[in-house]
């Protein structure tokens, strides 16, 4: 992937979160915390992408800028966790659990359809483990990232709503 498309995706989520932002309520304290827990997903991203890269479970031509990679991934996970945190404050932990085994389920059909699609992104090796790491990495992306969005904004039954 090139500079160009990763700037552009990134302008992209970066208006997703503004609207995700807005349409949930969040309170600056809120996004604050979904922007740290998308920080701290987004080394996880990172890292499960070298990781999976070193072991061959797949390739992710990394661009000449990684940092732009990363700050792409972590913007583009940052309208997760409002959503998380919407679905904490209205069914608790058991809807995070469904919500974390929906995106766990949902996330490696939609990488293997994009690697198909656009090779020169990503590779995916053939065989079950690249696809169960994948997932997994996916299920780390909803839990730690909710977790960190926790510890910098407080529980969401707790919060209250900015446009009240």
């Amino acid at each position: 992937m090139t500079t160009l498309p990763i700037a552009f995706l990134t302008l992209g989520y970066a208006l997703v979160f503004v609207l995700a932002v807005w349409f949930t309520r969040a309170t600056s304290r809120r996004a604050a915390g979904a922007l740290a827990g998308a920080a701290v997903a987004g080394l996880i991203g990172m890292g499960a992408i070298l990781l999976g890269r070193n072991v061959g479970w797949w390739n992710v031509p990394l661009v000449s800028t990684p940092i732009l990679l990363y700050l792409g991934l972590s913007i583009s996970l940052a309208p997760i966790y409002l959503i998380t945190w919407r679905i904490a404050r209205r069914f608790g932990g058991r809807g995070l659990a469904v919500f974390a085994a929906a995106v766990t389920i949902i996330g490696p059909p939609r990488d293997i359809f994009i690697a198909r699609k656009f090779p020169e992104w990503m590779v995916f090796s053939p065989g079950i483990a690249p696809i169960l790491v994948d997932a997994a990495t996916y299920a780390a992306f909803v839990l730690v990232g909710h977790a960190v969005m926790r510890l910098v904004a407080g529980p969401a039954r707790q919060d209250l709503l900015a446009r009240s």
